[in-house]
């Protein structure tokens, strides 16, 4: 079975994205899916917004989704495996693709049923450091009715299921890209690895 990393990678140098399916372990999925709900339960998610600093914005036109962010200081066990993981996607990304990849940021994202985030691409206009998105879905048992769908704008229009344990990997700066609406709560770890 080809390595994971390198799915990811020859994806991105072929089609523009990578995919992989078994991108984290399932217990580790349930584990993490367990940790974004109990945070929405206890009002530990907030509202995401477009822009970022004095650009920041909530537009529920644009964006519905409910983030929280991983703090690797304060992150439990299983948000430390994930971390871990990413790090070490990272450190083959540098030393087969000379990235320059310097660090990471990630979060927790809940779009309730209803919700979508518009066509955008991941990059700041005022912020040029986050270099590649990396997105990793938690959702059980997803199917094409559900909606959510990933939707990935290059030459051809790819949409991606956010089915448990599937990672997509892009440039932050290039790929636009959408969630469709979703038809019942849609669960992920979105993040970014950046030059700076």
């Amino acid at each position: 079975m080809p390595d994971p990393f390198e799915q990811l990678v020859d994806g991105l140098l072929a089609h523009n994205y990578g995919q992989v399916g078994d991108f984290l372990d399932p217990p580790l999925i349930v584990a993490l899916r367990h940790h974004l709900l109990d945070r929405f339960e206890r009002g530990k998610m907030h509202e995401a917004g477009i822009g970022n600093q004095a650009l920041f914005q909530k537009n529920k036109a644009v964006r519905g989704d409910f983030i929280s962010w991983i703090d690797e200081t304060t992150a439990n066990e299983d948000e430390q495996k994930f971390l871990r993981r990413v790090n070490d996607f990272v450190e083959y990304l540098n030393r087969t693709c000379y990235a320059g990849i310097r660090s990471i940021e990630f979060h927790y994202a809940l779009y309730p049923e209803g919700s979508f985030y518009r066509r955008h691409k991941d990059q700041f206009r005022t912020d040029s450091g986050r270099k590649f998105s990396l997105i990793t879905y938690l959702n059980e048992d997803w199917r094409e009715a559900d909606g959510g769908q990933l939707v990935l704008y290059g030459e051809t229009e790819e949409k991606i299921n956010p089915q448990a344990g599937r990672a997509v990997f892009f440039r932050a700066d290039e790929i636009e890209h959408e969630v469709l609406e979703a038809r019942r709560p849609r669960m992920s770890l979105t993040g970014w690895l950046k030059n700076r």
